[in-house]
């Protein structure tokens, strides 16, 4: 005997917080089809800030913007591709626990393929992790080759860090003094004061160290020399942070990244 199911919407825009039935659904009725998969890294962040920063970042921005576009948030890759000493500190520091090239390459090609599978017509990978990029790219491109997806379908994939909607003037008001750069905006003013304002219990600025911010030769080098990364593993200081500012770039990022999506995907939410 078939049994029919009640039509159902999800309740909640996390896709571990909702049911396969209801998921299955929304892919047939709902006419953007937009999946959003954060992506960050366990890594150290100094003493004052978690190893789980990245990957709470960009999970709290994507189901922000997941609530103003309709789009749902599918679980996040919480661990990511190597440290490097100019922009996180370096993979040699205790607690920062990585993926290489091949495994995120191949998890992001896994996760692609499969959404498409399901009936997915748009992805959209939202990186806090600055060492992932290239590689969520690599694996991308390989799913789409896999699924003769090309110019012309109307499924597509997008990529984006969600620092990279940080608008200037945001900027200027979060660093009063001057933007250090996002080189070595590692553990600094930016992640804390996000995270003051998202999850304060997971600060603890008694433990934050003010020092210069790193000063790191223009190329690599391999071994790394430890030395170069400041004791803390911050690449600047965290000191000026606070919750308001926090506040500001969230709302800002999520804002500016909504209304980019909606745009190029044409959604109607």
């Amino acid at each position: 005997m078939d049994l029919e199911l009640p039509t159902t919407r999800p309740t909640s825009v996390h896709l571990s917080e909702t049911d396969a039935h209801t998921f299955n659904e929304w892919l047939t009725t709902e006419p953007g089809g937009v999946v959003l998969i954060p992506v960050g890294a366990l890594e150290q962040h100094g003493p004052h800030l978690p190893m789980g920063t990245d990957s709470i970042l960009s999970t709290r921005i994507a189901a922000a913007v997941a609530e103003t576009t309709g789009a749902l948030v599918a679980q996040p890759i919480t661990y990511g591709y190597k440290s490097q000493q100019k922009s996180g500190g370096g993979n040699h520091l205790p607690g920062t626990t990585s993926l290489d090239a091949a495994t995120l390459i191949g998890l992001t090609r896994g996760l692609t393929t499969s959404l498409f599978k399901q009936g997915a017509r748009h992805i959209v990978f939202v990186n806090g992790h600055f060492e992932n990029y290239q590689f969520l790219y690599e694996g991308i491109d390989l799913a789409l080759g896999d699924l003769g997806i090309a110019s012309g379908d109307d499924r597509s994939v997008l990529l984006l860090s969600y620092w990279d909607y940080v608008s200037l003037q945001t900027l200027e008001t979060v660093y009063p003094n001057g933007f250090p750069g996002w080189d070595i905006e590692h553990g600094g003013v930016l992640e804390t004061s996000l995270m003051l304002h998202l999850e304060p219990e997971l600060v603890d600025l008694d433990r934050s160290v003010d020092h210069p911010p790193a000063d790191l030769p223009r190329f690599d080098r391999l071994p790394v020399v430890p030395s170069r990364t400041p004791a803390t593993g911050c690449l600047s200081s965290p000191e000026g942070s606070d919750a308001a500012k926090g506040k500001l770039l969230f709302d800002q990022v999520v804002d500016a990244l909504a209304k980019d999506i909606t745009q190029e995907l044409q959604l109607r939410h």
